[in-house]
């Protein structure tokens, strides 16, 4: 008797679907969690390496602390791919000015973009700056955060040979720049 008992709870308990509610006694229908609240919010798990979380699921969500920003697992827990919801991060920047030596026609000149970027925002010797700004500029802390793009150049005074996934272009100087070359350089957020 009891061995049937106990079978007939766990066949109704499969069979019914619960949700929860949190400061409601109605949750909604559609959710499976429903918090309630007119003065608090959910406080995600902050995390500042998100490496070091092993096997992140599919959707898994958290707020990166390094990247200030809430970060969605949209690859796989295998192959994590970490993106930012936030829609206030930037998903596209250009490159800060830097100089090109192009006093010389010259093959196989190299770049590297990404520590150009950083120590630029890093090491802020700024001549000017609103009163209630902080000394640096926040910038991505890993050359792999980003994705690097020549899109546009003076094919007269460059030739684009590569850019790496660390951001290190590869170029040759065809010939002295003018005062109308230029070289487009954008950072794209992954």
């Amino acid at each position: 008797m009891n061995k049937i008992i106990i079978l007939f709870i766990m066949v109704i308990s499969c069979c019914i679907s619960a949700q929860v509610g949190i400061n409601t006694t109605s949750p909604d229908q559609s959710s499976l969690l429903d918090i309630n609240s007119t003065s608090k919010g959910v406080l995600l798990p902050r995390i500042s390496n998100i490496s070091s979380i092993s096997t992140p699921a599919t959707g898994l969500i958290i707020f990166d602390t390094t990247k200030k920003c809430i970060s969605q697992n949209i690859g796989t827990s295998l192959i994590p791919d970490w993106v930012c919801l936030s829609p206030y991060v930037n998903k596209f920047f250009y490159m800060p000015s830097v100089v090109f030596d192009t006093t010389a026609p010259t093959t196989g000149q190299t770049k590297d973009l990404y520590t150009l970027y950083k120590n630029q925002f890093s090491n802020i010797q700024s001549n000017a700056r609103s009163t209630s700004a902080p000394a640096t500029i926040p910038f991505f802390p890993d050359t792999t955060d980003l994705h690097y793009y020549v899109t546009g150049y003076d094919a007269n005074v460059f030739q684009i040979n590569s850019i790496s996934d660390t951001g290190v272009l590869n170029y040759d100087v065809l010939s002295n720049a003018t005062s109308a070359s230029f070289i487009n350089i954008v950072f794209v957020v992954k």
